[in-house]
């Protein structure tokens, strides 16, 4: 015997969890499966720990620079059972938040590890559960590189944001998102922190103006990187790993961080024993995010492409309206916003300058430095916005927005708008930005792109 829902998902993270919801809001019957805690990766090892790091980060930076400010505050020291108790207990927080939207949405879930079992079927310790739509939403985890075994004194993110003690010196392998967060938090608890990555830049999907200026960020906090640089092995010993790099270089440290990408939870889920097409591990869709097999859909970090929090609760949604008939629009995957969340932030949604080059041919380019901000000189932070108009006319709307600075992550709100909805230069000058806010930097920027710039050259 088995249960029958209009629609089972496979997995209750951000991508799994929206879909729930949404779909119980339209009247679906909805069975959520779930081997962990619903929030999945995101909530309890992912965006929101590692957030609540980098914000005792912040303030362990604020005391130790108030004399700047006219305040007489120093830092002591970082209590680490202190920060570990003030990010459990928002995780907690938020996790009781969600039980309880699990129960108010009448949504039932199936606690225990799921497996496909048939192209409508889902089994969850021996017990099997039907679903006239399935949604694959099983998640990413932390990779790897190959022969490089993770253990003892080598660690990913996991691992990491439940250390009890800081690192004196610690290795970051890998200088994306995560590895540059992590680099971020820990220079600013006190640790002597390396980033190894193998591509030319830091933050390497970014514009590389922002790449550029967020390494000079890190080189005045004394962040060492070495970019362009492969690893080539490691050897722990009782109380220090050892790391190698290409050009025979060996870097000595407490910790070694793997910080190299996520991979899909697809493996023994019985995807493509199913008809599911695996790619490397992902699952590919069209652009309605269905697989091609019966009504089976999948959301979130299994699907190629970028893997934000916010990207698969939004393709959750999604799907849900999809399977009820409402025919929502296509996620443009280059509107997204994205930030990395290190000090500074850095922010951006839309396409790089490269990129819109390669679309548009010609483009057109504005950077407004952070100077000539009110608020960004009281927080005493430096950085700037960069524009991309795809193309030079007055009629071509901004196709990029590229932002590096403390808080400039908050302004990508208003910067998705202006990308989503195709906005002119002209668009956006007209609209009134408050002051001081570092919000009016958009504002300034598109001021100067439209032709009439005040607080910059144009």
């Amino acid at each position: 015997m088995s249960d029958t829902y209009d629609v089972i998902i496979l997995g209750a993270g951000s991508g799994g969890y929206a879909c729930a919801f949404r779909a119980a809001e339209l009247g679906l019957s909805v069975a959520l499966v779930e081997k962990d805690k619903v929030g999945g990766t995101c909530l309890h090892r992912g965006c929101i720990p590692t957030k609540a790091l980098l914000h005792a980060a912040e303030v362990a930076d604020s005391a130790r620079e108030g004399e700047q400010f006219g305040v007489k505050s120093s830092l002591s020291g970082i209590d680490m059972s202190g920060v570990n108790s003030y990010k459990d207990n928002v995780v907690a927080r938020l996790y009781k938040g969600l039980q309880g939207l699990v129960k108010a949405n009448k949504v039932t879930l199936i606690e225990g590890a799921g497996k496909l079992v048939g192209q409508d079927t889902v089994e969850v310790d021996g017990q099997r559960y039907q679903g006239r739509h399935v949604v694959l939403a099983s998640g990413s985890y932390s990779k790897t590189l190959p022969g490089l075994e993770l253990g003892g004194r080598v660690l990913t993110s996991t691992e990491a944001i439940n250390l009890d003690y800081v690192p004196e010196r610690v290795v970051v392998l890998g200088g994306g998102v995560i590895g540059v967060e992590f680099a971020s938090v820990w220079k600013s608890f006190g640790s002597e922190v390396t980033i190894v990555e193998a591509l030319p830049h830091l933050v390497p999907n970014e514009d590389e103006f922002l790449s550029k200026s967020l390494e000079r960020q890190f080189r005045k906090r004394k962040i060492a990187f070495k970019t362009g640089t492969k690893f080539t092995g490691v050897e722990q010993s009782a109380d220090s790993v050892t790391i190698s790099l290409e050009n025979g270089e060996q870097i000595e440290a407490d910790l070694l961080l793997v910080a190299v990408g996520r991979g899909p939870n697809t493996a023994d889920l019985g995807y493509e024993e199913n008809g599911v097409t695996l790619d490397r591990g992902f699952v590919p869709t069209n652009e309605r995010l269905h697989t091609g097999v019966a009504n089976i859909y999948a959301v979130g970090d299994i699907v190629p492409g970028l893997q934000l929090a916010h990207r698969g609760f939004q393709q959750g949604i999604f799907v849900a309206e999809e399977i009820a008939g409402l025919n929502p629009p296509v996620i443009d995957e280059t509107g997204i916003p994205r930030v990395t969340y290190c000090e500074p932030e850095v922010a951006s949604v839309g396409l790089t300058e490269a990129q819109a080059t390669e679309v548009y041919g010609e483009v057109k380019t504005l950077t407004y430095d952070l100077a000539g901000n009110g608020k960004s000189q009281i927080l005493k932070t430096s950085g700037a916005v960069k524009l991309v108009k795809g193309g030079t006319g007055d009629d071509a709307p901004v196709v990029g927005v590229h932002m590096i600075g403390t808080r400039m992550g908050e302004q990508v709100g208003e910067a998705q708008l202006i990308y989503n909805w195709e906005a002119l230069p002209a668009d956006v000058a007209n609209l009134i930005h408050a002051h001081p806010t570092q919000n009016e930097a958009l504002g300034e920027a598109h001021l100067a792109l439209a032709g009439k710039p005040l607080h910059s050259h144009g």
